[in-house]
């Protein structure tokens, strides 16, 4: 439905909302930053969702995607073939999790109480925001690299500077805290601002890269040297898609923490299928590009965006300066987003009445420096085949539960009140879904093998694989399978199916 019309049910309906508030406002699962949200601020449009994805997808992370693909024998068309199928694929999971944040205006920490229950929630909502913290380190540390080649090319004595690279790496942890206090409203405007900054940043970047490499077809004529491996393409397909879709398994939990402030469903589904898989292929495709043009410029494939604008703009020192801030825009506008927003609700859920929004994002921040992020992300195989595969793999099998849950068995209704009540139709047994538990670790502990392999496995790819690795390669894929079967089955024992709630009395 359009704003317009929203707005001729909203204003009977806020009566009712605010009804709801006050009657769960003593609970302890209650606070102001997870209660849904009234009228007055729904007000993200379609722009607002593309131009969130737009700043979250126009990152290093995904510039660099293609390389382990492509290193490992992958051809390039082939590695962005991957991506792409990738991210068509979560755009379906991240749309039907999303629908419920925009219907009751509720964020995912709550969301997530329906289908493992009150208390049961946390290991959900845990589960998302480690990973989040994890995420956090590795984009503040890339960040931290280019804020440190910017304030090279401002003063060149920077370099001299004793801990000049820890220098950086606190200073851009310091800025994003500072975002951090200014709440969702701040990152909101951050996003809006971004994205047309940073689109034009990856079309100067794609210019250059067919410009100086000779044109498009020597450009691609030359991306075989790209490859370092020779591993047959099936054999990386399955883990390369996984990891793709695993790149993004955690947004499509949580994105109910941004469709809550949706005018409409509309405005958030459109927004989403339009810019998500669109922005991630066409940037790893600049990616691919431009790393196959520095073969022809300097000789060798230069994958680091960070060093690759230095040497372009070694001698232009406005350039360099103009180069960097793009790139430390485009890390804080992904990290905001992506790895701050769910966990701060996430540990706010742990305790609502001492931990609000604003200091779950503390916390997110003190986990991303201790969690090692220069390890993580400096090993590419480790990053793609063990990071990625493994923490999708758990999220896959939480998201299994939470579509199950929502759309088979409660039919999308919801009783907005229980949700945050401890004595309720969520609460089951002590506050926790046993059946939501036994899925997940159903599906998951079957690829636990595999994934300690590949994780002790120098590269992450294990040669000669056993049954057990072959079923880690599969991942999100197989974890979420088994734990929505599990599940429903288990939703549908006689007696044991979940109650579904009446007509909502909010949308």
């Amino acid at each position: 439905m359009q704003r317009e019309e929203l707005k001729g049910l909203a204003v009977e309906d806020q009566a009712t909302l605010g009804r709801i508030k006050a009657e769960v406002s003593a609970s302890k699962l209650y606070n102001e930053d997870l209660a849904p949200t009234g009228y007055e601020e729904r007000n993200w449009t379609t722009y607002n969702f593309a131009a969130l994805w737009i700043g979250m997808a126009v990152v290093i992370t995904t510039y660099t995607l293609a390389s382990a693909l492509i290193a490992a024998g992958m051809i390039w068309w082939q590695a962005l073939f991957t991506i792409g199928l990738g991210n068509l694929i979560v755009l379906v999971p991240m749309l039907l999790n999303a629908h419920a944040g925009t219907k009751y205006g509720i964020p995912f920490p709550v969301f997530v109480r329906s289908s493992f229950g009150v208390m049961g929630a946390n290991f959900a909502a845990i589960a998302r925001a480690l990973v989040a913290c994890g995420w956090f380190g590795i984009q503040t540390w890339i960040g931290g690299l280019a804020l440190n080649a910017l304030l090279g090319a401002l003063w060149g004595g920077w370099a001299d500077v004793p801990g000049n690279q820890a220098i950086a790496f606190f200073v851009f942890w310091i800025v994003q805290v500072l975002i951090i206090l200014r709440g969702i409203e701040g990152i909101k405007i951050l996003e809006s601002f971004a994205a047309p900054l940073l689109l034009a940043g990856g079309l100067v970047l794609l210019i250059w890269g067919f410009v100086a490499g000779g044109g498009i077809g020597n450009v691609f004529s030359v991306s075989s040297q790209l490859q370092e491996g020779s591993a047959p393409f099936w054999s990386l397909f399955w883990p390369g898609l996984a990891a793709n879709v695993g790149y993004w398994a955690t947004l499509s939990l949580n994105i109910p923490d941004f469709t809550r402030y949706a005018e409409s469903q509309r405005s958030q589904i459109t927004g989403q299928a339009l810019a998500l898989p669109t922005t991630m292929t066409a940037f790893s495709f600049i990616g691919i590009a431009v790393t196959a043009a520095t073969i022809v410029v300097f000789g060798e494939a230069v994958w680091d965006p960070v060093e690759l604008v230095t040497r372009i703009a070694g001698g232009l020192p406005l350039v360099l300066i103009l180069a960097m801030i793009i790139i430390v825009i485009a890390q804080i506008s992904t990290n905001m987003a992506a790895n701050v927003v769910s966990p701060s609700n996430d540990f706010s859920n742990l305790a609502p009445k001492y931990i609000s929004f604003k200091m779950g994002g503390i916390i997110t921040a003190i986990i991303g420096i201790i969690s090692f992020p220069w390890v993580l992300f400096n090993n590419a195989g480790a990053y793609i085949f063990t990071w990625l595969i493994g923490y999708g793999s758990l999220l896959g099998a939480i998201g299994a539960v939470m579509i199950v849950d929502y759309w088979i068995l409660r039919r999308s209704r919801l009783d907005l009140a229980d949700l945050y009540r401890t004595e309720g139709r969520y609460t089951y047994t002590g506050g926790w879904n046993i059946k939501a538990i036994v899925a997940v670790l159903v599906g998951v502990v079957p690829v636990i093998p595999g994934f300690l392999n590949a994780a002790t496995t120098p590269g992450g790819v294990v040669e000669n694989p056993t049954f057990l690795d072959t079923l880690y390669t599969y991942g999100l894929f197989f974890t979420f399978t088994v734990a929505a079967i599990t599940y429903l089955l288990l939703g549908l024992i006689p007696g044991r199916k979940p109650e579904t709630a009446g007509e909502p009395e909010t949308t």
